[in-house]
């Protein structure tokens, strides 16, 4: 039985905004306009609307000009298409973020696809993705960003522990094996046609679990001292009939077994509106610098 840290990432991502404020004003300072985040929502996705007003609100919060593009479920492809290209060509616009989920009649990839990799603050465009792979500079998509954030303040050097990632999307899988390579790691990729998955889980020093099913990963899947990072934000009903939020994780057969862990809700979430912040006075200072 181990003492099980909680990692906090909402106070993280506190510490991490607080800085940007300070960075925000000097780049402000030096080149006379704030850095600049566009975000266009297509829909009214509840989710997504409440999501949008947050990264609003703290893009205002650390400085930083913001600029919100709220278009009608209705919209048509070529309408989105439009806008990006004029978002692409604002000076004043050093990221844009494209919400999804788009609606179905709007091909997403053509969407991505059409924001200017250098505004590209998500991380999701394919020459971003192409850069991130081969160990150039790449705007690199917030959630594994912060992850890998929270594990370095956790831990220091990363360099030869063994990484289970269990799940490979383009979105958090796949780039946070990247960038966990890029710390040393030895990095396995895991996922639902897995041969033995608690037993690849069972060799890990560090657990990432992105798989979006929740609290599949049961706590005698853990390596005693591990540290797990949980992706998964699911919302299940409880026994009284109310919902909650719950990880990929079983958290509390964790709990005990794990060295550190991150909690759902508080960890990796907060995380991600921070990382797109410090993604856009990334992409400002290097569009500033030519």
């Amino acid at each position: 039985m181990v003492e099980t840290a909680i990692i906090d990432g909402k106070a993280f991502a506190e510490g991490l905004r607080a800085r940007l404020k300070g960075e925000v004003a000097a780049y402000t300072a030096a080149h006379g306009t704030p850095p600049g985040l566009a975000v266009v929502l297509v829909g009214s996705d509840p989710a997504s609307s409440v999501y949008v007003r947050n990264k609003a609100k703290q893009t205002v919060e650390v400085g930083m000009a913001s600029f919100e593009h709220l278009l009608p479920e209705s919209a048509r492809e070529d309408e989105v298409l439009a806008l990006l290209a004029d978002l692409n060509a604002d000076p004043a616009v050093n990221g844009i973020l494209v919400q999804l989920p788009l609606p179905a009649h709007i091909d997403t990839q053509k969407v991505l696809a059409a924001i200017d990799p250098t505004k590209d603050v998500d991380g999701f465009h394919v020459v971003n993705a192409g850069r991130l792979a081969v160990g150039l500079d790449a705007l690199v998509p917030c959630t594994p960003l912060g992850c890998v954030m929270l594990l370095k303040d956790r831990l220091g050097s990363l360099a030869g522990l063994k990484a289970v990632v269990v799940g490979r999307s383009n979105i958090v899988g796949k780039p946070i094996a990247q960038l966990l390579l890029r710390e040393d790691c030895t990095v396995t990729i895991a996922h639902s046609r897995t041969k033995d998955l608690p037993a690849e889980c069972r060799q890990a020093d560090i657990l990432i679990a992105a798989v979006g099913r929740p609290e599949m990963i049961r706590g005698d899947w853990i390596k005693p001292g591990a540290s797990v990072i949980d992706v998964g934000i699911n919302r299940v009903s409880g026994a009284d009939g109310k919902s909650r939020l719950v990880g990929d994780v079983a958290f509390a057969e964790a709990q005990g077994i794990a060295g550190a862990i991150t909690p759902v809700p508080g960890g990796v979430g907060p995380m991600t509106i921070a990382c797109l912040l410090q993604n856009t006075l990334t992409a400002a200072t290097r569009q500033a610098e030519g």
